[in-house]
């Protein structure tokens, strides 16, 4: 399988793209128990950077067994906690593999993308914070146009682009649970999103 692989969001099969995806590289850790990490970066103080904890919200009613999340909205993964979350989870698990997910900015062209690499991701690189690389794999959702003046670009970010990204790729992570592990609960995963979703539009 390719090294980085990019996908168009607004394809309807999308979420089964990513599912596939992500089944092929975790084929060999779940075999293996090793604990997976689904670590969702991000704040919701910021528009653009709110995307890893709304998939962390979208999510967490259906991480169980040998899945395991860090990064809601409630509480999130963000500069000024990650090293401190990062040594609390290499405390607590052995040998985890780790993937992370997080907004990024790229060309105009590229927004609404996603990237799937396998290498880790830089979380703040846009706001030129030095924090430490983090991921076996990296999930990262192009919010809006790189360039200058990052921090403004990330505050004046669609919500709607931020929200489409999180549902197509929570919708992926949910059918790769679905297909790995499978469970009865995870039916209940539409009804969660949906409510998830309408609470969040009332409060926009």
């Amino acid at each position: 399988m390719e090294d980085k692989i990019i996908l168009d969001s607004m394809e309807i099969g999308c979420p089964y793209k990513i599912r596939d995806i992500l089944c092929e590289k975790l084929e060999d850790t779940l075999k293996t128990k090793r604990p997976i990490i689904f670590l969702c970066i991000g704040t919701d103080r910021s528009t653009g950077d709110s995307l890893g904890p709304l998939i962390g919200n979208k999510i967490k009613s259906i991480v169980k067994n040998n899945f395991i999340l860090y990064g809601t909205l409630e509480y999130p993964v963000h500069a000024k906690n990650l090293t401190k979350v990062l040594k609390e989870i290499n405390q607590k698990y052995i040998n985890p593999y780790i993937i992370a997910i997080d907004a990024c900015l790229g060309n105009i062209q590229n927004i609404g993308n996603i990237v799937i690499e396998d290498k880790p991701l830089s979380p703040g690189a846009a706001m030129n914070k030095n924090l430490p690389k983090v991921g076996n794999i990296s999930i990262t959702g192009i919010v809006n146009i790189s360039g200058s003046l990052e921090f403004m670009v990330l505050q004046n970010t669609r919500l709607y682009t931020v929200m489409h990204l999180a549902d197509v790729i929570s919708r992926g992570i949910y059918h790769t649970i679905l297909k790995t592990i499978g469970t009865r609960n995870l039916s209940n995963f539409e009804i969660a999103l949906n409510k998830i979703n309408k609470k969040i539009s009332a409060k926009s």
